[in-house]
């Protein structure tokens, strides 16, 4: 995922034989704050720990962030996957990570994907069961053609993927730096609406319905275009793969991994032995230290503890009220970005079932009874996932977004259930879902989980202003000592926000943040993402 608006190669630097970099030696053992024990928290402490550091997590409730894996009772080895569940390969960070500890991955069951034994698409009423989009009807086709017509003709496709495959970093900055020009304004809908090949309204509405890769695009329509671009460029909407046993084994795994190439630490040191196995509680205070040179951290026992550095990781809006927070800890600039960021909401509804039925062949049909399903009713998207013919398997009932996420946010776990099975009766009226369902739905809402309020920032037209500030908050050598030494990381600072990747890559800025801040640097053959930075900067857009 070489983010065109930085193409930094993270993944290179990770994997370099000379490390992320080395601090002074009275450095050494000093404890830095990382705040958020998600993806983005734990790789940063990881990083730090193995500098030599030692990072002092706080989490507010339990290791993984939306890296969320839940084991239905009974049954620990079947999961539901709250939060990130499917990830693309070209995230080549975190599969860093993923290596590291030696987890298996398998094909994401995503619409039409080859792994995909079969997929049901359902709109407005009229139901096609198919195995790729050669087998659904030619206006399906249309809508594909139309989609990569529009991208070639107005967002330079080609030009860019062939860029990145060749490590052409001149050009492919040459071409997004005029793309963010043009389209920080436009939102996703209207590009599709001034495009040539999206002239029809019915080609837009499939397109949002269904989609190509993961599903539907309707509940991005509002977002800024750019989003969507990062989202193709980077190929994050393509060959994904699933954690087998929970994609939460990633932050929890480097929670216990003792790595082997630590600074300072004795071999077998972990970051679960540095806080004798558990993290310090939520944080509700973060405040500049009476000489300015540093912070106090309090946490929920009303312990307070000083640091140099805080490496800030939960979703933003929680510095404005969940935290109580010194206003002298950002700038003004960017705590008018904080305010600006936009999340996405998002609803889960799981359940276990007997055995993977929808393999079971309908007499009238030679189909499947059932499979992956796209609809424009309350489902959206229903997801399977088996491994085995006579094992429990697990059914993702429903995975929302926005508008359809909120239709959820009222209703009690059985009421979900009611109303999704309801739903889905009228798109498989000969499957009796009810009678495979074991035990209790699980199910999430993430915009109402007072701690996230979103899944995920996703920025609106003519915001890419306020994403650039918060993105390159780790270059602070020219800011206002009163507002260095806070590092802002994790999902909403990222460019590709809702993918792991975004997590692990903006931790990394954040490393390297606090390293040049304690007067470390990294080798001169490996330099880091700061020290690119001049010649790989996002484009400033004028303010005025």
């Amino acid at each position: 995922m070489l983010v065109p608006d930085f193409p930094f190669s993270y993944d290179s630097w990770l994997r370099h034989p000379a490390g992320l970099g080395s601090l002074p030696p009275d450095r050494a053992g000093t404890e830095i704050a990382v705040v958020g024990g998600g993806m983005a928290g734990i790789t940063a402490a990881y990083e730090l720990m193995r500098l030599g550091l030692r990072p002092v997590l706080y989490e507010a409730e339990q290791l993984g962030g939306r890296m969320r894996s839940v084991p239905f009772p009974g049954e620990p080895e079947r999961i539901a996957e709250m939060g990130a569940m499917r990830f693309p390969l070209s995230g080549r960070s975190l599969f860093h990570y993923i290596d590291l500890l030696g987890l298996r991955t398998f094909p994401f069951p995503n619409p039409l994907a080859p792994s995909t034994p079969s997929t049901v698409i359902d709109l407005n009423g009229h139901r096609h069961h198919a195995r790729s989009v050669e087998e659904l009807p030619g206006i399906y086709q249309e809508v594909s053609d139309a989609w990569d017509k529009a991208l070639q003709e107005r967002a330079e496709l080609s030009t860019v993927r062939d860029a990145m495959r060749r490590g052409d970093v001149e050009t492919l900055k040459v071409v997004w730096n005029r793309l963010v020009t043009e389209f920080d304004d436009q939102s996703f809908y209207g590009f599709l609406a001034t495009s040539p090949s999206f002239q029809s309204f019915r080609h837009r509405e499939i397109f949002g319905q269904v989609g190509f890769g993961t599903g539907g695009w309707d509940t991005d329509f509002p977002n800024s275009f750019l989003e969507i671009l990062r989202v193709v460029f980077t190929e994050a909407d393509e060959n994904q793969v699933g954690i087998a046993g929970g994609c939460q084994q990633v932050p929890r795994g480097l929670w216990r991994h003792a790595p082997a190439d630590l600074a300072h630490w004795p071999v077998g040191t972990s970051l679960a032995g540095l806080h004798g196995g558990a993290p310090r509680p939520a944080v509700t205070r973060i405040a500049r230290t009476p000489d300015s040179a540093g912070f106090s951290v309090t946490d929920e026992e009303n312990t307070v503890r000083e640091y140099p550095a805080v490496v800030f990781t939960p979703h933003l809006w929680t510095l404005l009220h969940r935290i109580d927070c010194d206003p002298r800890i950002l700038s003004t600039e960017h705590w008018t970005a904080v305010e600006r960021t936009h999340y996405m909401g998002s609803s889960k509804v799981f359940v276990l079932v007997d055995r993977p039925f929808w393999r079971d062949t309908d007499p009238e049909t030679g189909h499947d009874v059932m499979g992956m399903t796209l609809t424009d009713r309350m489902p959206r998207g229903v997801y399977l996932f088996e491994d085995g013919p006579d094992r429990p398997a697990v059914m993702c009932l429903s995975y929302t977004w926005n508008d359809d996420s909120l239709k959820y946010a009222t209703l009690s776990a059985d009421e979900r259930l009611e109303a999704l099975l309801s739903s889905l009766a009228a798109i498989h009226p000969n499957v009796d879902i009810r009678s495979h369902i074991i035990g209790d739905p699980i199910t999430i809402t993430w915009e109402t989980e007072p701690r996230f309020m979103g899944a995920f920032k996703s920025n609106l037209p003519g915001q890419y202003r306020y994403q650039r500030r918060l993105f390159t908050q780790f270059m602070q050598e020219e800011m206002d000592p009163a507002h260095r030494g806070l590092f802002l990381c994790g999902d909403d600072v990222s460019w590709t926000a809702g993918f792991a990747e975004g997590a692990v890559t903006t931790a990394l800025n954040a490393v390297w943040g606090v390293v040049n801040h304690l007067g470390g640097g990294t080798h001169p053959h490996n330099p880091g993402p700061g020290d690119l930075f001049p010649d790989l900067a996002p484009v400033e857009l004028p303010y005025v």
